[in-house]
């Protein structure tokens, strides 16, 4: 047979097909007593279509067609699924009205095609219409205690869902937490907020209304509703003038149900000047000295969460001038810097950081920022850039300064590469200030005192220890106040100790020391450890010695 009548014998068939799925999708349509439509002939309106994503949309088998104000046509395949059904609640939360319309498996196919031409999903307001950006404004405004949180998402549990998530979002922004934790448990799901790097616990979610906030909060993140059995991550931004809050969501399978953990990326969180990061005015002066040398490497280490995103983007803040180019290699970007050009990692277009950094090089930046060196490829590329001109910011995951040269040798970094391009090695962690509304007079006990006598002896003979007529010793209010939540606690300061590579300290590199033999050689210069550091504030008064336990260890 011909080729021509060939295709002409199939397209028949299809047609046939076509026709009898259409008929067997109107007898349903008659059970369901919902319209028939059949969107071969049904016009498809774009802007309808990208109320929801196209992921959301398969795994509900539904397309919004079309979109008048707040109501809606939509076309469903199975009107009974329960992830159709849970989207179907979503929007009408959401304060739309909708029309549903039974159509075939195939009608759905021909609408989906449209998403091809609805703009990407970076170039819309994700999560804009989810979720009530002036709601939670609101909610900031009225908010100023945990107590009052816990009321507000009690009450909330009587309302509609989107409200639920609204007030647990109101209230973690009003009170500056960086986290929110959904636990499932045996016996209750646990509601958490972290306030200045500790968790606390809010108010137990009842387990009838968690399912419904699981798929409210997944369908806002972009994630799979119908996923359990595995992780997933995705994000959404709440848009509270002038600024715009993206919050990062995971979710995590565990015996009880999914962990649910939303970070919330504040731009204010990182809205710090030089002179607040917490370094002693000797170490404030000889950073402010480092950074503006034309080349070389300085490296933040510490644990996650110690803050050094933070104080490597205060570093760039501090030297960005118009006459120089920055440019920075992040996994992921989680705030962005006026007048930097930032780039972010993406593995799976090979733009891994060790590629990522060889692109950047050849832009002719005067500076760079690597998110993190973690491997020998990245480190060699990185510590090449420092030696031909350009100024290297990046961390590494080490305990302290001193071990920062035995992690690259570890890595496979040779010795003579690290010596002639590093400039400085720092450790840091964050410890939380005490609440000067509520902060209470204190003593030390005296095994606190004999441990803090034992560190002096270890001070560099340069750095005045103040005589115990000015010690300014206080403690956290157990109820602490309104101001600190009740926590007894209000922000965090960074605790450092650095280390300068000169010429001592490059006659060590090149023997592959031991991060003793570091440690060792460093002290002829004159610096603080990050205990020594933490003691110093809390002669100061600015924390006290059970939260410097907490953070260094005793």
């Amino acid at each position: 047979m011909p080729k021509f009548q060939e295709e002409k014998s199939q397209r028949k068939v299809n047609a046939l097909r076509k026709r009898e799925e259409e008929e067997v999708t109107k007898l349903l349509a008659q059970r369901y007593n919902i319209p028939h439509a059949d969107l071969a002939v049904f016009p498809v309106e774009l802007d309808a279509l990208k109320i929801i994503s196209e992921e959301t949309s398969r795994s509900g088998e539904l397309a919004i067609i079309r979109v008048s104000g707040k109501s809606l046509e939509i076309a469903v395949h199975k009107p009974d699924k329960p992830e159709t059904l849970t989207i179907l609640n979503r929007l009408h939360e959401d304060d739309y009205s909708y029309e549903l319309f039974l159509v075939s498996r195939s009608s759905l196919e021909h609408a989906w095609e449209f998403y091809k031409k609805v703009p990407p999903p970076h170039e819309m307001s994700i999560g804009a219409i989810q979720i009530s950006s002036e709601r939670i404004a609101k909610m900031q405004e009225q908010i100023t205690t945990i107590e009052q949180i816990k009321i507000l998402v009690h009450d909330a549990f009587a309302s509609r869902t989107s409200e639920t998530l609204e007030a647990i979002m109101g209230g973690a922004l009003a009170v500056g937490a960086s986290d929110i934790h959904i636990e499932p448990q045996s016996d209750a799901i646990r509601l958490r907020f972290r306030l200045d790097g500790v968790l606390y616990d809010i108010i137990s979610i009842p387990n009838k209304l968690f399912k419904f906030l699981l798929s409210r909060i997944k369908l806002v993140s972009e994630l799979k509703i119908n996923i359990h059995d595995r992780a997933q991550d995705g994000r959404f931004t709440i848009k509270i003038k002038p600024t715009e809050i993206e919050v990062r969501t995971s979710t995590l399978p565990g015996p009880d149900g999914e962990n649910v953990v939303m970070r919330i990326l504040n731009p204010k969180a990182i809205d710090v000047k030089f002179s607040e990061l917490g370094m002693q005015p000797w170490v404030s002066a000889a950073m402010e000295l480092e950074m503006k040398r034309p080349n070389g490497m300085i490296l933040t280490t510490g644990p996650t969460g110690s803050g050094k995103t933070t104080t490597l983007y205060t570093f760039l803040r501090t030297i960005y001038d118009p006459t120089i180019k920055i440019i920075t290699l992040e996994d992921p970007i989680e705030y962005h810097l006026k007048g930097i050009a930032q780039t972010q990692v993406d593995s799976e277009k090979g733009y891994d950081f060790a590629n990522g950094l060889r692109s950047i090089v050849r832009q002719d930046p005067d500076v760079i920022l690597v998110g993190e060196i973690r491997d020998l490829e990245t480190a060699d590329i990185a510590l090449q850039a420092a030696l031909t001109g350009h100024l290297v910011f990046s961390t590494l995951h080490t305990n302290d300064a001193a071990g920062t040269i035995p992690r690259l040798i570890d890595l496979g970094v040779k010795p003579q590469s690290i010596a002639p391009a590093l400039n400085v090695t720092m450790a840091q962690r964050l410890i939380r200030k005490l609440c000067l509304q509520c902060r209470i007079a204190g003593h030390l006990t005296d095994a606190q005192k004999k441990a803090i006598e034992d560190e002096f002896l270890n001070f560099p003979k340069t750095v005045a220890i103040p005589p115990v007529n000015e010690w300014k010793i206080f403690t956290a209010a157990v109820s602490g106040c309104d101001a600190c939540s009740h926590t007894g606690y209000k922000g965090r300061l960074g605790i450092f100790e650095i280390i300068f590579i000169d010429e001592a300290i490059e006659k060590l590199i090149m023997t592959s020391p031991s991060e003793f033999d570091i440690k060792k050689g460093a002290i002829t210069q004159g610096q603080i450890t990050m205990r020594q550091d933490g003691i110093l504030k809390i002669l100061a008064g600015i924390t006290d010695y059970d939260e410097y336990e907490r953070v260094v260890g005793i």
